[in-house]
């Protein structure tokens, strides 16, 4: 039995509601996973740091801890 022209419209509305909710999700999901990375790269750079001597010590700048963040997510997305 095949839908009548209303009825499926609705179906297609339904459906691309589904995936622009599904988009923006993996986009959230996305977003939220790169702010983990930074979180984690700087937690790891600046106990590293605490761990040097005052002579080995060096300042810890944003492209160290973006440069590491994205070394973590590509090694968790290889």
């Amino acid at each position: 039995m095949a839908l009548s022209p209303e009825m499926q419209a609705q179906i297609d509305q339904q459906n691309a509601i589904e995936n622009n909710r599904a988009a923006n999700q993996a986009a959230a999901d996305g977003k939220r996973a790169k702010l983990e990375a930074l979180r984690i790269a700087k937690e790891v750079l600046v106990e590293n740091r605490r761990t040097k001597t005052a002579a080995e010590a060096t300042d810890i700048d944003n492209a160290d801890i973006t440069n590491f963040a994205a070394a973590l997510t590509a090694f968790v997305n290889s």
